[in-house]
């Protein structure tokens, strides 16, 4: 057999779908249902942040709409996100003393992600996040007061909502949804989306999976793919990157990409699927973290010798890669008593539930700190006596920022854990236009077929900012619905 290059890249397409082989039954793709089950006008696929976001939006423009979920109740990934959610509101900027403005967020997003993300999309997450901060506000959300540097966010732009999580999220979106009569199904998985032809025409529905039984329901207006990442499919992760098959992952197990997978089978165009991010987690060997590296001003990174080894403000892909390089991929998180104090305000809770289980230790003195975790003591206390004076100078060696220099790590008790990298977002996936209409692999739209959230691909390039997600689910959640409902 003669192999050409069109015929080699045309596989390499098609691999880049999982791990093992296609989701696609060829046999059923070739034929269209003989009747349908339901008939909606918008099919929202996933209730998480974009999904609800999508659901409302198309509501509202009175579009019949209906929201399925795979889990057996809504949420998704958002449910056990932090909740950062980065937006250049110009009245928070103004009050936290910070120049910014959606054009210094789009600029920092697009050089984060190494100029590798669509400019165009780029600009409407930046300048649709203030937007969508008070959209949120208009469905119940309350946000804390002030705004903060999150951990790989670049910038001080970000906030969170009042129960420091993104359960507030899904807890004010559903019951708006309840309010505005949208119905939200748990226990309805998507297998596939059905079109016309398997390459060609328009999207016309969904397979679903009810109780064990396949049901067809059809969707006049369009579907919208809002069923979020990959990130909890180790086997599919590891196929684009294989050091992050071991991993743990902070996802629900929810996040396996199947829904990826059919559009992709419908000729769907996937873009930088080996872009995986991880974020410090649970180290390997344990069950459980704790985080006191949110506020990452008052926070270092340290090996098992006692080093620093990395800049603990910078881009989240780099803080990976040079975590995944350590001895036993195994680093800790330091922090004085001043650190501890602020980091309650994210996750109070987890930290102290890891002062009781040993993953994170309260020490009177940095030596007390290097015997809990059985790291040189001499050489953690010169690391930290090299960064408190490197506060003073504002020069660091690793590249943290000045803004970032300002709190010395002075103050008992000092604070030290465990921890590793774990997969926590993927920035691949389904390509979309600046309408949140999925493309195929010619750079066509697929007419009736919409995505929103970590479903897609093209909005953070090789990295994601943190605190990006959340304003990204949200913004392109709602132009996702408002796109459909118009359709």
């Amino acid at each position: 057999m003669q192999i050409s290059r069109r015929n080699l890249l045309s596989g390499a397409v098609a691999a880049s779908v999982s791990s093992v082989a296609l989701s696609a039954k060829a046999a059923d793709l070739c034929s269209l249902p003989q009747k349908w089950d339901q008939t909606w006008e918008v099919i929202v696929i996933g209730a998480g942040g974009a999904g609800l976001a999508a659901g409302i939006t198309a509501k509202e423009l009175g579009a019949k709409t209906i929201v399925l979920e795979k889990m057996a109740f809504p949420g998704g990934n958002t449910m056990v996100s932090g909740g950062g959610l980065n937006a250049a509101v110009a009245a928070d900027s103004k009050a936290a003393g910070v120049e910014d403005s959606p054009k210094l967020h789009a600029e920092q997003t697009l050089a984060a992600g190494d100029n590798r993300a669509d400019p165009a999309l780029v600009e409407i997450l930046a300048k649709g996040a203030p937007e969508s901060v008070e959209w949120l506000k208009k469905i119940g959300v309350k946000f804390r007061p002030g705004i903060y540097q999150i951990y790989g966010g670049l910038w001080p732009r970000c906030r969170n909502p009042e129960g420091q999580s993104g359960s507030d999220y899904i807890k004010a979106g559903t019951a708006y949804a309840k309010k505005i009569g949208l119905e939200i199904l748990p226990g309805h998985k998507v297998t596939s989306i059905i079109r016309e032809k398997p390459n060609a025409g328009r999207v016309l529905g969904v397979e679903v999976e009810v109780g064990g039984k396949k049901q067809y329901w059809r969707a006049t207006k369009g579907v919208i793919a809002a069923s979020g990442g990959y990130a909890a499919n180790a086997e599919m992760c590891g196929f684009f990157d294989p050091r992050l098959t071991k991993l743990n992952t902070t996802n629900q197990p929810c996040s396996t990409g199947e829904v990826l997978r059919a559009i992709q089978d419908i000729n769907g165009l996937a873009v930088g699927m080996d872009y995986i991010q991880c974020i410090p987690w649970t180290a390997p060997g344990y069950t459980s973290t704790a985080d006191v590296f949110q506020a990452i001003e008052y926070t270092i990174f340290v090996n098992k010798e006692g080093k620093r080894y990395v800049a603990e403000d910078n881009r989240r892909d780099i803080i990976r890669d040079a975590t995944l390089a350590q001895t036993d991929q195994t680093v800790f998180q330091l922090c004085d008593t001043d650190g501890y104090e602020e980091h309650k305000k994210f996750y109070y809770e987890m930290n102290e539930a890891a002062l009781k289980n040993g993953v994170l230790f309260r020490c009177n003195t940095i030596e007390e700190a290097a015997a809990k975790v059985k790291i040189p003591a001499a050489e953690l206390k010169k690391t930290v006596d090299e960064f408190n004076a490197e506060v003073d100078s504002k020069k660091d060696p690793f590249g943290r920022t000045p803004k970032m220099l300002v709190r010395k790590i002075v103050k008992a008790p000092f604070y030290i854990g465990p921890f590793g990298m774990c997969r926590h977002h993927t920035m691949g996936g389904a390509r979309i236009d600046t309408k949140a209409r999925v493309l195929d692999r010619e750079g066509k739209v697929i007419p009736g077929l919409y995505a929103a959230g970590e479903v897609t691909g093209g909005i953070h390039g090789t990295n994601r900012v943190g605190g990006n997600a959340i304003a990204d689910i949200f913004t392109f959640g709602r132009l996702a619905g408002e796109s459909a409902a118009k359709a």
